[in-house]
This record gives structure tokens, sequence and C-alpha cells, in this order.
């Protein structure tokens, strides 16, 4: 049970890189749920028994009791990584309202035309000329 959960965690970090990675927006969305789901799935694997039995409520005088604060820290993941999830859903839906398109590349394809043209408002100052000794001078 312990090799098959370790391979689950493995495999859904991957997957969650590789859509990080891609240029759509939406697929970015679904890595960084995968992102949070194989997180959860990783804590919820290291807070169990190793040795495969399940671990007791209490026991018969009462003394040792489940630890909560695995549960504890899945329960908040969870809860953070819908916040995030929610707020970047409402990200790719005001970004597809107002560029028509949910590709990065697309995105910034405008700044990129802006720089090679040399019209970036963010780009070197251009130079004006000195009018005492006819060199250039930064202004």
């Amino acid at each position: 049970m312990i090799w098959e959960t370790a391979l689950l965690v493995g495999l859904l970090f991957g997957i969650a890189c590789y859509q990080i990675l891609r240029a759509s927006f939406v697929r970015i969305l679904f890595g960084f749920m995968l992102l949070s789901h194989a997180a959860n799935l990783l804590v919820l694997a290291m807070s169990s028994n190793p040795t495969g039995r399940e671990p007791p409520v209490v026991l018969k005088h009462g003394a040792a009791l489940v630890d909560p604060l695995p549960q504890a820290l899945i329960l908040t993941a969870i809860v953070i990584g819908f916040g995030v999830i929610s707020y970047l859903v409402i990200l790719l839906y005001r970004i597809f309202l107002d560029q028509k398109t949910t590709n990065l590349f697309d995105l910034f394809e405008g700044d990129r035309a802006d720089r090679e043209r040399g019209d970036d408002p963010e780009g070197p100052v251009p130079m004006k000329p000195d009018a005492d000794n006819g060199k250039e001078a930064v202004s």
C-alpha cells in the first residue's frame, strides 16, 4: 500500500509540474489543482502508521489517541487550495474577457512587438545632443 501511494503521489506531482509549464492558462489552473491534491495526499500518506495496522482511536485505558495534526493540516490545505483555485478561476475569466485568449504567449505578444520596434516605455532613455560641444548627453 505504501508503494502504490508513493507512486500515485509522484505521478500526480509529475503531471502537475508538466501542466504548470504549459502555455495555456487553463492547463496551469489544472496543474495547480493537481499539485494541491498531490500535496494533501503526501501529507496523508506520511501521517499513516508504517506497520500497516489501523491506529487506535482510544486504547483500553484511554491513554493513546490518534494524532489529529495531519488531519488538521490537510483540512487547512484544502481550504487554502480552494481559495487559490477560486482566485485563479476569476483571474482566468477576467483575462479571457479582456484579451479573448488564455494562451500566455498571445497575451504578451504585443509587448514583444513593442520591444522589437523600440517602442518599449520601459526601454532605454533616449540620448539628446548636448548644445555646448555637440556630444550626446543623457537627459
